[in-house]
């Protein structure tokens, strides 16, 4: 997970767009050139599938702490429309909302300014893993575990 400090952010370069401001210049982005885009917590993440492989970063906005909308418009970009751009949180993100938003295929984070780095690095050692799969690792914990002994008792392996 990368931690993103507004004032030295090495990604700024990338043109950041709203929504609108993507759809209404999409047709005169130059080939080649990638962009930014920054998307409401409401909007159906299908209306870029058209443009991933021109957009760099998704920004993903956390309005509250409590609405976890982006966490499912992540996991939508990253299991259904194979995104591998960044994937950025921002808004009011919290410590505590690390290992969801790394499960869910955040890979990039804004910590609200009241948020410790120290503690955000140590909330991303606490697991090792999860029991069940996620955007990173699609197997639940007893298929991975029983997978190679499997394939290897039916002489697969």
């Amino acid at each position: 997970m990368r931690f993103i400090d507004p004032q030295h952010d090495a990604q700024a370069a990338n043109r950041v767009f709203t929504l609108v401001g993507w759809l209404a210049e999409r047709a005169w982005w130059p080939e080649g050139q990638r962009a930014a885009v920054q998307l409401p917590n409401d909007t159906d993440i299908e209306v870029l599938n058209a443009d991933l492989q021109r957009i760099a970063r998704i920004e993903l906005e956390f309005p509250k702490w409590t609405d976890g909308r982006a966490y499912s418009q992540a996991r939508l970009l990253r299991s259904r429309s194979r995104y591998l751009g960044e994937v950025r949180a921002t808004g009011e993100v919290l410590v505590d909302m690390l290992p969801l938003l790394q499960r869910t295929g955040f890979n990039a984070v804004q910590l609200r300014t009241d948020q410790s780095l120290d503690s955000a690095q140590r909330a991303l050692r606490f697991f090792a893993g999860h029991y069940q799969g996620d955007v990173n690792e699609t197997q639940p914990l007893f298929g991975r575990a029983a997978a190679p002994a499997l394939l290897r008792a039916e002489g697969h392996a």
